[in-house]
């Protein structure tokens, strides 16, 4: 094979930190070979619209961050992306596939920016784009005034300082990863705040049976990969994107065992079901199908519905 391993991903600061988080261990590793980043734009880059509440609602797929990448994967304009993995859909594109999740993974909580949750007056202006928290936010302060936000973590931070919100809703690893820490006012509980499935984590995707996947087929963390592949066959199996409503947390306990922790919540937080199992590590993806099959069960499939009707 040729000693170049062409790098693709999103053109924001986030997204080449990503990638150098992912590369610097693969240097090492492999130090016969040359790796080249290549951008690639997204719809989601270019389109910096602010949408409405009920237009991201109605916003039931998660390809708007992935979809360019994909392509310029299976076309072999690049031979690797490096996705945050709660923005890839579940299905990936055919001919291509997952390398096991690399570790550590990065903090998986959501975080506060602006002030804490019990210290915003009632009313406040709250930003977030992602329904998800937009959700579980009003489910716990249906007071709140939410505002839907887009556009990179800094310039969402900015929102706060210069008055325009409240608070901000934030990924604490991307806040991490762009050592932007000390704009936490709170980090917010997984057990009451499950993240986005996938987050803190990189999707490595490679074409199936390239040289790229052959070289890097050994790499990753097992106990990552288990986590978040129990939190995505719970999203696959709940037909939902990241553009639903649905948290899931999972985690390796002391006792070696797999634990998982989901919750689908309307979007305006009135109504929330929630779910919890463990199982073993070599099978994340019967256990995240478990804790769906009990979401389900207790009426996550009306909740999901109703956000979809056009």
């Amino acid at each position: 094979m040729s000693d170049l391993v062409r790098i693709g991903s999103r053109a924001s600061k986030l997204a080449k930190t990503q990638v150098t988080e992912w590369l610097t261990p693969i240097v090492e590793q492999f130090p016969g070979m040359r790796f080249k980043r290549e951008i690639i734009l997204e719809g989601g880059d270019q389109d910096r619209v602010t949408p409405t509440l009920a237009e991201v609602a109605k916003t039931a797929g998660g390809s708007a961050f992935s979809t360019n990448q994909e392509a310029a994967l299976v076309t072999g304009q690049v031979d690797v992306i490096i996705h945050s993995l709660k923005d890839l859909p579940t299905s990936v594109h055919e001919g291509t596939l997952l390398l096991t999740t690399p570790g550590p993974r990065e903090d998986v909580r959501d975080v506060l920016c602006g002030s804490t949750l019990k210290g915003l007056p009632q009313g406040a202006r709250v930003g977030t784009g992602a329904p998800r928290r937009v959700a579980q936010l009003l489910a716990l302060r249906p007071d709140l005034d939410v505002v839907p936000i887009r556009g990179n973590v800094p310039g969402r931070l900015a929102r706060t300082t210069k008055g325009a919100l409240d608070a901000v809703v934030l990924a604490a690893a991307g806040l991490n990863r762009l050592g932007l820490t000390p704009d936490v006012h709170e980090v917010l509980d997984p057990a009451v705040f499950p993240p986005s499935p996938g987050q803190g984590a990189l999707g490595i995707q490679v074409r199936v049976d390239s040289p790229a996947a052959k070289l890097l087929a050994q790499t990753g963390d097992l106990h990552v990969d288990a986590c978040v592949r129990a939190e995505r066959a719970l999203l696959a199996e709940l037909h939902g994107g990241c553009s639903l409503p649905v948290g899931a947390w999972g985690r390796i306990g002391p006792d070696g065992l797999l634990y998982l922790s989901a919750a689908v919540t309307a979007l305006n937080g009135a109504e929330q079901v929630t779910a919890a199992g463990e199982g073993p590590v070599d099978d994340p993806e019967k256990l995240g199908a478990c804790v769906a099959a009990e979401l389900l069960a207790q009426g996550a499939a009306g909740i999901l519905a109703a956000i979809r009707k056009p």
